[in-house]
This record gives structure tokens, sequence and C-alpha cells, in this order.
């Protein structure tokens, strides 16, 4: 075994011709830092070309999941600051989520416990991601007035039906076996069987260890429930979808409605946006070009700062959100996000 970049954030080694990166937070549920993402790519890279590295193992430190997301309390304090950072961090992390989408061995992404928001980046566009019954995965961006990103609107508008525009618009968490339904994950695993998983895929190579310890997925709670979120999430509006889910008589689908109502309302409508126009989309990068544009754009908004300063600074989980209510969200509102970054973030030419 031998180290390839060490960090005390991200643990990076060779092990039986495995690429190990263990995301090492476990305290903050392996949030990601700018230098984080830093050293992953940087190991990514090195082992591209490494003919003694067959494949990359991802996996989060502790018992509570891979990652919870990026670290928003450092974006609230940037964002007050004139965001410089925080553009800067998401520039090479969504670099890193498009150079994970294509890369040329296999990325193998442990995503169990809490898997969420940058969670999501470093794991979703891999080409073998394992969940557990443990797996709580989400985009949870529109509680803290941000638009889903790092990649998610891609997968979030390509689910069956309308899962997508569900889990967009509440944020809410969803299941390892959502998870495969909706294109987020390929493998169940049973947590109990993910050491040996780990093993087998050093010892006998990606494919064996799916072989031997890939299970049945429990069924998803979130495929039985798509008469109702097709239907209701089918509207125009997002004041429209709540409408519906209001008058649905399912109880599902009226704590839906309680919970986009909590959301920021321009985030809530910006989001469904973004995955409207993520379906017309060819590539990732595509995708994570107009995600640029709106994690840029918020900000210079009221609703990020606030949303977190409620969340997580002073944690009265009260945001006093700009515009209000949904009703008063604008189409110019809206298409204030989409504007160029200026600059744009640019993506290496893809062969």
């Amino acid at each position: 075994m031998h180290s390839v970049d060490e960090n005390e954030d991200v643990l990076v080694t060779v092990s039986g011709g495995v690429g190990r990166i263990v995301l090492n937070r476990p305290k903050a549920i392996n949030s990601l830092t700018h230098p984080m993402v830093t050293v992953i790519a940087k190991a990514l890279k090195t082992w591209e070309n490494d003919d003694a590295v067959r494949a990359v193992l991802v996996t989060g430190a502790g018992e509570r999941g891979l990652c919870a997301g990026g670290d928003v309390v450092a974006i609230y304090h940037d964002a007050k600051a004139g965001g410089t950072a925080s553009r800067e961090f998401w520039h090479d992390e969504y670099l890193l989520n498009s150079y994970i989408g294509r890369y040329p061995k296999p990325y193998v992404a442990i995503m169990n416990g809490i898997t969420m928001g940058g969670g999501v980046g470093i794991s979703a566009h891999g080409s073998v991601r394992v969940v557990t019954e443990t797996t709580k995965m989400a985009m949870p961006e529109v509680g803290i007035g941000f638009i889903p990103d790092v990649g998610g609107t891609h997968i979030l508008a390509r689910t069956p039906g309308l899962l997508g525009v569900h889990a967009a618009l509440t944020g809410a968490p969803f299941s390892g076996a959502d998870a495969i339904v909706m294109g987020f994950a390929d493998h169940f695993v049973p947590q109990d069987k993910v050491e040996a998983f780990i093993c087998a895929v050093e010892a006998d190579g990606v494919d064996a260890a799916v072989a031997a310890y890939a299970q049945q997925p429990p069924p998803s709670a979130l495929e039985a429930q798509r008469g109702w979120i097709d239907e209701c999430y089918a509207g125009d509006t997002v004041a429209d979808i709540v409408a519906a889910l209001r008058a649905h008589g399912a109880e599902e689908a009226r704590a839906a409605a309680d919970l986009i109502a909590s959301r920021s309302p321009v985030a809530a409508s910006v989001a469904l946006e973004g995955l409207r126009r993520a379906a017309k989309l060819a590539t990732l990068e595509d995708v994570l070009r107009q995600e640029f544009r709106t994690s840029v754009a918020s900000l210079r908004t009221h609703d990020l700062v606030e949303g977190i300063r409620a969340l997580l600074i002073d944690k009265d989980k009260n945001p006093q959100w700009s515009p209000a209510t949904l009703d008063e969200v604008t189409a110019e509102d809206i298409e204030a996000y989409f504007v160029s970054a200026d600059p744009d973030i640019e993506f290496e030419e893809q062969s």
C-alpha cells in the first residue's frame, strides 16, 4: 500500500490494484471542501495513467454516510463577503463531477448512509454505484434557497415519470431502492456485506464483487407512488403543482405540498425550470454549465444566505424568503438565474 497524496480530510491510498478515496470528515458527515475536491481530482488524474490501478473505490469515514454535501456554512460566510471563493469551489467541483462521469476506469462509489448534494456529485456519475438499506439520498438545495447542482439535475430530469421533479421540489430524502429506480445508483448491497464487497473488489475485481454481493433491492416506495406524483407534478408552475398536491387524496401528496411550501419560492421555481431545460440538454457537461450559472446567480440573492442562516447558523428554522410566496415569483426572477456566469465554466473537449 502506498500513498498518492494525503490530506487529513481525504485519505488516498492504493491497495490490491484499487485506488481508495476515503472522505475523512466524519463529524461533518464528510462534507466537501475545496481542498478535498482538489485532492480527489489529483488522485484520479494520477491513477488514470497508472497501470497498477485498475479501479477506484470511494467511501466515507464513520457510520453516518458517504457525504452530506458541500460545506454550506463556508458558502454562507463567503456569499456575505462577495462569493468569490464559492464560485471557485463550484468551478472545480463541477469539473470533477464531469471527470467522474467520463472516467476511463471502473469508479465504484459506496453510497451508504447520508449521500446528499455534493455527495451525490462525487458518486452518482460513477460507473458502479452501490447503495444499501441505510442509504438516505437527497438533493435538498431548495431548503436553503439554492438550486440542485453537481449534475444532479441531469439525473433528476431523466427519472421515470416525474419522480425527479418531486425529489427536486421537496428536497426530501429517498432510499437506496428509490435511487436505483431513479438512475442515481446501480446495485444494492446489504450494509453488513459492504466490507466483504470492498475486499472482493480488491481481490477479485469489480465485476466479480458485484456478482457475489449485489442483491435484489427492496421495493421502491417512490415508484409505488408514481400515480399521484406523475399526475400532480405535471403542472406548469410550482404554484400549480402545490395546488394539485393539496387537492389530491393521497396523504403523501399533501405532505409533499407542505414541504414545497416551506422551501424558497424562487429556488423551487428555478429548480423546476432548470429540470425542464436539463431534459433538453445533450450531455452532463451541458447541464453542469447551466448549473454553474444558477449556482453563481444564487450568490447574488437574498435566499441563499437567509436559508443557510435559518437552518445552520441561527438554527431557528424560520427563513424569511424573498419573494415570500410562489405567486410573487416572476418570469424575470427565474430567467435571471440562467444568464451567463460571465465567464461560464468550460470543459475539456471530449474525445
